[in-house]
């Protein structure tokens, strides 16, 4: 428990008194100073000083750590004492460390008398033995040993009781193991196995697996109070019974309405007090011991003299004999024959001559002992399994019958089997028996030394109960006749436990010893099940679960309480022992398979973190655990198993994508990172194959002032393109330098992670701080991603406000980006009016248009593709264009374009347009001449802060004649050397007489200008112009349009000219994706 104080420098008796006046405040504060309240200023200033040196936690305030460490031997690290505390002082606060239970902080805490609120830390005492060793024995020995394993031995033999004893105490025994190492690799709060799960695999698995725990224990305590409720009306007070017996049990309703009330009694009792529980719990154990110690005795007995309980077969057919006592057809009263009761039960009248069952009449009544005893060999009888279905009698095969042709089945004289018996059923009815091993663990907070306690104690129980179990297994078998052994209730023994005929020296022994067991096994139940759903909602990992956190003002978890009562309630409403226990053995399996694969992943992962003062574990042991586990689960229902492990998927997905995110240092994640680890070596084995092209974006966004992303869609249209599938690498750049910008760039990429959360996008996000933006977006494009996991498209936004700028920068990043991609052979993605694309809310109807004019690897065909897999573009249909030549057979082109769509198995509308050659257009000479015009002003306005001279004379003699009567202007007043200081006002002058000038002139003066004009220029604007006529009166309605994207020129001269032929062949046109492919196939026609 952390706990605040002050590192008090020592100072030598000489300089004692120099120090003090040093140091002014650095001396202690003393209780009086924090608590008092004295009114004088001395005090109260003395109070503000102690309340300042105790928010230190290792050292002095920061006003005295100057003059404290002057001259001190720690001077060296006086500056990081904030961060990195002395050895001596974090040693103090350690030793100062309490670990309690949870809850008995909140009743540890009381108000003094002055109003403030201290904690009286008690330091923990428990022992092994205490603390561990009968914990664990109380809650595995319980209501199914002495209630059922009778039963069990007798219906499934003593070898196959032998091996479902042995597979169940196996399976513990190595859960014990792995939960050993987890709970001694570290300090284990309270939380028992909920916290060593959720702290090793994760809060995803964490949560799962504690609700699993939580619903198990609270089946538990179902499966107590029925077990006691069972033993209330079959031997304590049978005449309570509300309604008839139905054969040889009691009616569903008589436990639904007496398991309800003590289910209500138990919860008030652990309502009002914990306290009382706990101070039970000895005396419950105490009953548990006393029922052993007396069926060993029992055994001993028959040694000597075997009991006297006899057993009355009618043929090699058990008969119920609650109200008989002699087992004969008829007696002999005073030379008198006269039937008994159980010619009543059988025939029609009490007189002999009563036409009575066939059955009763071929077969004769035979009495036998129902403890033979220890050497009486009817252990070779009860080697074997005896499965019935319900409603057949309870026979002795070795005994001899006549079978009758027609034999009524509802005669409650005889005994029969309940319900269907298989081993499978049995198997999951005995699992519960050795269920409670993590009573220990959940004890963890009161052991004097946890880390030694919890694996001995563990372990101890677990072969100490195994040896219970399996001796009881041979010792049943070996001294009680197989007809009892298959009694459940008793009928057949004067309604008597079976195992309490065995016992010395009185059933009563077992019947009240196994009552106040199961009492206080559903109390202790009802007491840790709301606790730990307590702590799983604290944790708020679950976020509907957090009402659950709340609790009484000492800290008990009332609401927690009453869910677990109204899941008991469920529990208790199925009013069957025998369908229950399967229930919560499914839950148990289940943590009990998480803790052995939290023990396992951890073994395998070798992380540093790991290790474990218990040393005898294996990653094997585990494994073999978890095989273990998962056999049982569907070896006893594989219904429940299934439906157990569908509730656990459900809540580990639930968890995943609405829980709140926890960094525990889990196992899960280090598995990740070993898988992903592996996943990218084997990426870079071998070249990626065109069949498993995907476009993995690496997308750059712009962060504006406040830095939160600019545009949105552009998230958006990369979760329309993605659909959730491959990388996705969102980043942006920040201008400046990393020691002054690192908040910055880590508020960015928050921005940027809560914007791909708000557009549901899975992949990662990054920020980079450069000295400029250029150099920023530089980086990202080669040093994205990693190993073979990197990204092989860029997707980014047309820069629309370049002509605006007022510098040349949002130009030259663009281009120098494409020139980038290119050369890195990444395919670029282009999207032109970005905030006009749809959000993943909208619903589009209409075409996608694919302009190919030129193939590069595909990709224009792949797009539209992928964006018709998201829901936004579901609707839309795909069209081709391409554009045929005067040299072109179109029909052909279609028909190969057809064939090739065909092959892709891409369904799409083909069309050829043609473009004949014509002339030069005046209005693409115009468009050239304003371009041309234009870049000379850009080159003129490209001046910096720090150059403020420019050759004003070598600007006229590199422009063309066209501009003799602007350079003439220039020019006329300047030497040849001029000095120019281009301000803002200036620049926007310069324009404006541009645009003046060029507005009125016409066609015919422009003429001669024309033909002194960059053909080149001129070639392309004709292109730009010509194809965007055409892409606008096919397209202009269409959804969007995927154009190929020319390269830049590969002369830097013709920069700004590049900008505007793209610019002219998106005119006029809305959605436009420019693509332009990485130099490689991205599709295939081959499968």
């Amino acid at each position: 428990m952390p706990t605040n104080f002050t590192v008090v420098p020592v100072e030598d008796a000489e300089d004692g008194g120099t120090g003090t006046s040093a140091a002014g405040g650095s001396k202690p504060a003393s209780l009086g100073n924090i608590f008092g309240e004295e009114d004088d200023e001395d005090n109260l200033q003395e109070h503000h000083s102690g309340d300042e040196s105790l928010r230190e936690s290792f050292i002095n305030s920061d006003s005295d750590r100057e003059h404290y460490y002057e001259g001190k031997n720690m001077a060296l690290f006086e500056e990081e004492m904030d961060s990195t505390p002395m050895v001596s002082s974090l040693l103090n606060k350690l030793a100062n460390y309490t670990n309690l239970t949870q809850g008995v902080r909140e009743h540890e805490e009381a108000d003094s008398e002055d109003g403030v609120r201290r904690v009286a830390v008690t330091v923990p005492h428990m022992g092994t033995f205490i603390g561990v060793y009968l914990p664990c024995m109380q809650n595995i020995l319980g209501v199914i040993l002495f209630l059922r394993l009778t039963w069990i031995v007798g219906t499934a033999g003593i070898l196959e009781s032998f091996a479902i004893v042995s597979m169940c105490c196996i399976c513990t025994l190595l859960t014990a193991i792995s939960m050993s190492a987890i709970a001694t690799n570290g300090v284990v709060p309270a939380g028992g196995s909920y916290y060593m799960i959720s702290r090793s695999l994760g809060p995803e698995f964490g949560g799962a697996v504690g609700l699993c725990f939580y619903l198990g224990t609270t089946f538990a305590g179902s499966m107590y109070i029925l077990g006691t409720i069972e033993i209330l009306l079959m031997y304590i007070v049978p005449t309570a019974k509300l309604f008839e017996e139905d054969g040889n049990a009691p009616m569903p309703n008589n436990m639904r309405v007496y398991g309800t009330c003590c289910l209500l009694l138990m919860a008030l009792v652990v309502f009002v007090g914990v306290k009382y529980v706990n101070k039970l719990a000895l005396v419950f154990l105490a009953c548990v011991i006393l029922s052993i110690m007396a069926t060993y005795a029992g055994v001993i007995k028959t040694l000597i003299e075997p009991p006297e309980f006899n057993v009355c077969l009618l043929g090699n057919r058990s008969l119920n004999n609650e109200e008989i006592k002699i087992c004969a057809k008829t007696e002999t009263v005073k030379n008198n024959t006269l039937t008994t009761k159980l010619w009543s039960a059988f025939c029609d009248s009490e007189y002999t001559n009563a036409t009575c069952d066939e059955y009763f009449t071929l077969n004769n009544l035979t009495e036998i002992r129902a403890v033979p005893g220890l050497l009486s060999g009817v252990i070779k009888d009860n080697l074997w399994s005896e499965y019935g279905d319900a409603g057949t009698f309870i026979e002795k095969k070795s005994q001899p019958s006549v079978e009758a042709l027609d034999t009524p089945k509802d005669n409650k004289a005889y005994v029969f089997n309940d319900i269907t018996t298989c081993f499978t059923l049995l198997v999951g009815i005995y699992f519960p028996s050795v269920t409670g091993i993590m009573a220990g663990s959940n004890r963890s907070g009161d052991l004097r030394d946890a880390q030694r306690s919890i694996p001995i104690g563990t372990i101890m129980a677990i072969l100490t109960t195994s040896f219970i179990y399996i001796s009881c297994v041979v010792l049943f078998g070996a001294c009680i006749e197989g007809v009892v052994l298959r009694d459940k209730f008793g009928y057949s023994v004067e309604k008597n436990p079976v195992i309490g005929v065995l016992a010395w020296p009185s059933p009563w022994v077992i019947v009240i010893g196994s009552f106040f067991s199961c009492c206080g096994a559903g109390l202790q139940s009802l007491t840790g099940a709301p606790r730990l759903l307590q702590a799983i909602a604290r944790d708020g990992i679950i976020p509907f679960l957090q009402v659950f956190g709340h609790g009484k003002a000492n800290g008990e978890p009332t609401w927690a309480l009453l869910l677990t009562v109204g899941i008991c309630e469920i529990g208790i409403l199925i009013a069957s022992l025998d369908a229950v226990a399967p229930i919560l053995s499914m839950f148990f399996l289940m943590c009990y398979l998480f803790v052995n694969l939290a023990c396992a992943v951890q073994t395998l992962l070798r992380t540093p973190n790991w290790r474990p003062r218990f040393k005898f574990y294996h990653w094997s042991l585990s494994f073999l655990g978890m095989s273990l586990c998962v056999s049982l689960m569907f070896i006893s229902s594989w219904y429940y198993a299934l439906v157990a492990m569908v509730i656990a998927g459900c809540i580990y997905k639930y968890i995943e994508y609405r829980g709140a995110v926890k960094e525990w240092g889990d196992g899960i994640r280090g598995l990740s990172l070993n898988a992903a680890r592996y996943a990218l070596i084997r990426l870079e084995e071998a070249p990626l194959h065109t069949k498993n092209w995907r476009p993995q974006l690496l997308v750059l966004c712009k962060l504006d002032s406040d830095l939160a992303v600019k545009h949105p869609r552009l998230l958006s249209f990369t979760t329309q393109l993605k659909a959730g599938k491959g990388l996705t690498i969102v980043c942006s750049a920040l201008e400046g330098t990393y020691m002054n910008r690192c908040k910055d760039a880590k508020t960015g990429e928050q921005r940027l992670k809560a914007a791909m959360a708000a557009e549901r996008m899975k992949g990662f996000s990054h920020v980079v701080v450069s000295s400029n933006l250029r150099d920023g977006f530089s980086v990202l494009i080669q040093s994205a991603g990693l190993g073979g996991m990197k990204h092989n498209t860029v997707l980014m936004g047309w820069p629309a406000g370049w002509k605006q700028a007022h510098d040349s920068s949002a130009r030259r990043n663009f281009i120098e980006t494409v020139r980038e991609t290119t050369e890195a052979h990444q395919a670029l993605l282009v999207a032109k009016n970005i905030d006009h694309f749809p959000g993943n809310q909208e619903r589009l109807e209409g075409t996608i248009d694919v302009w190919w004019i030129v193939h590069d690897g595909g990709l224009l065909m792949l797009l539209p593709f992928l964006l018709s897999q998201h829901k936004v573009w579901r609707k839309c249909k795909m069209r081709i264009f391409t554009v045929a030549q005067m040299n072109d057979n179109s029909i052909q082109m279609k028909k190969d374009l057809q064939m090739f769509l065909y092959h892709l198995r891409l369904d799409a509308k083909v069309e050829v347009v043609e473009m004949h050659d014509s002339d030069i257009s005046a209005f693409t000479y115009e468009k050239t001449l304003v371009m041309e015009q234009r870049s000379q002003m850009l080159k003129q306005m490209r001046l910096s802060r720090t150059e403020r001279e420019r050759e004003a004379q070598m600007i006229h003699d590199r422009n063309t004649a066209s501009h003799s009567a602007m350079n003439d202007t220039a020019a006329g007043a300047t030497p040849d050397r001029v000095h120019m200081t281009w301000t803002k006002e200036k620049l926007i002058n310069e324009r404006n007489k541009q645009r003046e000038g060029m507005g009125v002139k016409d066609m015919f003066n422009m003429k001669p200008e024309w033909e002194n004009l960059n053909q080149t220029n001129v070639r392309r604007m004709h292109t730009a112009v010509k194809l965007n006529d055409v892409v606008v009166k096919k397209s202009q309605n269409s959804q969007l349009v995927l154009l190929n994207m020319p390269g830049p020129p590969k002369n830097k001269k013709g920069d700004e000219n590049y900008m505007e032929f793209l610019e002219v062949l998106m005119d006029r046109l809305d959605r436009v994706l420019l693509v332009r492919g990485g130099g490689r196939e991205v599709i295939t026609i081959y499968s």
